[in-house]
């Protein structure tokens, strides 16, 4: 078989290549081409185009980026229809890959997407995008087949394929990370702009913290050192690349950018302070059309605030120095958090999706063959 996938960010680089590592277990004579990043290469995918080069957070930045945008829609459209694949498989990043659907399903490319959009929290038609030019959806999160039945749309809901990720670790020591001191994580985010706007505040509210703790930075593969360092003053915080799960099997609590970090911290029992802050233009159309009561997958998956969440102008360091006190060890939050852990661990249920999902794939493959 040949496939096609196609992730825009570093989450889906991650669940991607557990995917195909899964995909070429079971078909090890398959093809494997498409765009993603460096965890996707290195698990067998020849690739076409690094996620480095596609992401662009916000209204505004989209804006701007318009030109490189629409240059890689065309990219895109020539590399699929020279390939021709036997299916194109769409991971997350929905902004470009809701139209690469509609292109591939209007000129016969079956098409396969893996993690939804989050139809479910803003503009919902895309509801309709996804009955009309998707042959098969994969979500990740329990409510998310319930939102989709409303529509009479049949998804697969197969588990969330972090726990693939964290069990895999857990099942290897080689990452490990040993640190003589206790330890807080910052996890700033994964673009630029998260990070130009989040970084600063978290390291203020450190040095309101003390000396107490050391402050540890998992850093995004796609952003370089220098630029981490021009927030950070000398010596306050160790940055460490490629071994964000080695820092989180060891912190203490974290102070984590809203997205797939906080739930990745979740399932490390880390407790935690979620933060979350944009450019007031792009925080204010997100306010028009943004309908969910949290912005934490923890909190949407439990559908109560578990986690503190403060987001634009909530969060300021005297706050997030507040919030954090409540969650280092002996803090009036930290028995709470943990039972709220336990129970989201059931409503995700065990490892295995990526495996699951693969062969859902692959079946439906051979079975239109």
């Amino acid at each position: 078989m040949k496939y096609f996938l196609l992730a825009g960010e570093a989450s889906g680089d991650l669940h991607g290549s557990n995917l195909v590592k899964e995909l070429k277990n079971i078909d090890p004579t398959g093809e494997f081409i498409g765009w993603g990043g460096d965890l996707m290469q290195k698990a067998g995918m020849t690739l076409l185009k690094h996620i480095s080069e596609l992401s662009f957070m916000g209204f505004t930045e989209v804006l701007l980026n318009i030109r490189t945008i629409k240059k890689n829609f065309k990219t895109c459209h020539n590399q699929l229809l020279e390939y021709r694949p036997d299916v194109l498989i769409l991971i997350d990043f929905p902004g470009f890959n809701l139209r690469i659907a509609k292109f591939a399903f209007t000129h016969g490319i079956k098409v396969h997407y893996y993690i939804s959009p989050t139809v479910w929290a803003w503009h919902r038609s895309r509801v309709y995008t996804v009955r009309d030019y998707i042959h098969k959806m994969f979500v990740i999160l329990p409510f998310e087949k319930a939102f989709y039945a409303k529509y009479n749309v049949d998804v697969e809901y197969e588990g969330h394929p972090l726990l693939d990720a964290v069990d895999s670790f857990r099942q290897s020591t080689q990452n490990n990370l040993e640190n003589p001191r206790p330890y807080i994580v910052l996890m700033p985010g994964s673009r630029k702009q998260e990070i130009s706007a989040m970084l600063p505040i978290m390291i203020e509210a450190a040095n309101k913290l003390g000396n107490d703790y050391d402050y540890l930075l998992a850093a995004a593969p796609t952003i370089d050192r220098e630029y981490l360092e021009s927030f950070i003053p000398k010596g306050k915080v160790k940055i460490v690349y490629n071994n964000t799960y080695g820092v989180l099997s060891g912190a203490i609590a974290g102070m984590v950018t809203s997205g797939t970090a906080t739930l990745e911290a979740a399932l490390f029992k880390v407790p935690q302070v979620v933060c979350y802050k944009t450019s007031p233009f792009s925080f204010y159309i997100a306010r028009m059309l943004v309908s969910v009561k949290y912005i934490s997958l923890a909190n949407l998956i439990l559908d109560r605030p578990l986690l503190k969440e403060l987001i634009q102008n909530d969060l300021k360091t005297e706050v997030l120095v507040q919030e954090m006190k409540k969650v280092l060890p002996g803090g009036e939050n930290v028995n709470t958090l943990k039972e709220g852990y336990q129970e989201l661990d059931a409503l995700l249920g065990g490892p295995g999706t990526s495996q699951r999902v693969a062969q859902k794939i692959y079946t439906e493959l051979c079975e239109k063959v």
